[in-house]
């Protein structure tokens, strides 16, 4: 006999190497067959109707103590959404609002100080004419004519008044 050291992982992979070929030879040839998949095919087909029992009987139970069942607070999260995505839309809405107005304000400001500046402008006016009219309508004092200085030149100021007159008209 000769001395080989006993080659426990090699007996161990030819083992494996030799049961994993016959398991998939087995399980390929199983896979290959139509009434595998019929059958399997009849699983899908018993699983989806038990999920569907249990999914009534849940839903009942959850009726009967007065819970909300999952679709029923979907429902309410999806009108919840709607309602917040309003409420921007309305902000929005009233910030553009608010910016108008604003600018209204503004432009409303502006108008009413330059009325009153005009406003103080004609109360200037007709004070000088009233003053004017009321320095026509009375009679005026004789008095001397002041001789001017030899080389002083004399100006007169025509008055609305003063236009009217026969004389000015010559």
């Amino acid at each position: 006999m000769t001395n080989q050291p006993f080659d426990a992982f090699g007996i161990w992979k030819e083992m494996y190497d030799r049961t994993e070929s016959a398991f998939r030879d087995s399980i390929q040839s199983t896979l290959e067959q139509p009434a595998f998949a019929e059958g399997l095919g009849q699983v899908q087909k018993q699983y989806l109707q038990y999920q569907g029992l249990v999914n009534g009987m849940t839903e009942a139970y959850l009726k009967q103590v007065n819970v909300p069942t999952r679709d029923e607070i979907a429902s309410i999260a999806s009108l919840v959404i709607n309602v917040e995505s309003k409420l921007i839309d309305l902000e929005d809405q009233l910030d553009v609002q608010d910016e108008v107005s604003d600018t209204q304000a503004k432009e409303i400001k502006q108008l009413k100080t330059t009325v009153n500046r005009l406003d103080k402008k004609l109360d200037t006016v007709i004070e000088l004419l009233t003053k004017q009219l009321e320095a026509a309508a009375t009679p005026a004092a004789p008095q001397k004519p002041a001789t001017p200085a030899p080389n002083a030149q004399v100006k007169t100021v025509a008055t609305p008044a003063a236009k009217n007159t026969p004389q000015a008209k010559k």
